[in-house]
């Protein structure tokens, strides 16, 4: 049995793991590994990129920026997730304002040594991550369109980094990109009309709020039709393999996400829908093993091998 001071630190531990949503970070790891043996870098072999010291940093550090991140979102919104996410925002503030804070600058130097480590160009990336998170968070997230679209962009980043650190520029890259982004973008315009009760107490003038709900679900309409324009580019012009099979099942559950859309009109059913979204996001995730399958059987077989 533990005692009551040990039972308080698993506690607050949990709390920390809830503020940073740990449970969120090992999928971007993963999206990140993925999307470097099969989309930015396709020609090198995937144990080499599994075995890069520095792509490790690269993506150890982005998953502390994001860490971190979600800190100082957690920071600045804990009076509107009282009402948007009672239950969460309780077990959040276990771990009280002033250590969140000492945890979010922690993290921070840690990026910050670990980036200049790498190059001065990454520690250049990595400060300005960091300081777009936070002014997000301080001040953008508050405005209408441009705190979503600051969200989604902040969101795609950390596959930037990877990108830059190739430097291998593929068209196809960049659709992949913008499905993803589109997607992330509507996933947090949902968020939006999940959130209104807390936001409009906090004074957030999102779109649903200074436009109202059907404006908002008729953006959230013309984004998920134009997720088509990147599925057919990639499907049609570039050879994404059998990840055309999680494309067209995209496009399938995105059309009855828009029917639903227009019947909703409670939280829960915004919150159904934003879990839609989520599903999709990580799907595709996994899904990018299935543009070229042979690289994790010829990995295994040399695993086997040694």
């Amino acid at each position: 049995m533990l005692s009551r001071k040990n039972k308080i630190v698993v506690m607050k531990f949990i709390s920390l793991f809830s503020v940073v949503r740990g449970y969120n970070i090992p999928v971007i790891v993963i999206a990140q590994y993925l999307s470097a043996i099969f989309i930015l870098a396709p020609e090198k072999r995937a144990l080499s990129i599994l075995l890069d010291f520095d792509l490790f940093i690269i993506v150890f550090a982005s998953s502390l920026t994001i860490a971190s991140g979600y800190i100082i979102n957690n920071f600045y919104d804990s009076k509107k997730d009282l009402i948007n996410r009672p239950n969460k925002s309780m077990l959040d503030r276990l771990v009280s304002q002033q250590t969140k804070l000492q945890v979010y600058f922690a993290l921070n130097f840690i990026v910050a040594f670990l980036a200049i480590i790498v190059s001065w160009r990454a520690f250049l990336y990595f400060s300005a991550y960091i300081f777009l998170i936070w002014y997000y968070s301080h001040r953008i997230k508050k405005f209408p369109i441009i705190g979503n679209l600051t969200s989604a962009f902040l969101a795609v980043l950390p596959f930037f980094a990877i990108l830059l650190y190739y430097k291998n520029f593929y068209e196809v890259i960049f659709g992949h990109a913008t499905f993803l982004f589109l997607l992330l973008l509507i996933r947090e315009m949902i968020k939006d009309l999940e959130n209104i009760k807390g936001d409009l107490a906090n004074d957030y003038k999102t779109i649903p709020i200074n436009y109202g709900e059907d404006v908002s679900k008729k953006i959230i309409t013309f984004l998920t039709i134009a997720t088509v324009i990147p599925v057919y580019v990639l499907i049609e012009i570039f050879d994404v393999g059998y990840m055309d099979m999680y494309f067209y099942s995209c496009l399938i559950i995105l059309i009855f996400f828009l029917l639903y859309l227009w019947k909703s009109t409670t939280k829960e059913q915004y919150l159904l829908l934003h879990n839609v979204l989520k599903f999709l996001i990580v799907a595709g995730v996994f899904s990018i093993i299935l543009i070229n399958p042979s690289v994790l059987w010829h990995g295994k077989k040399l695993l086997q091998s040694i």
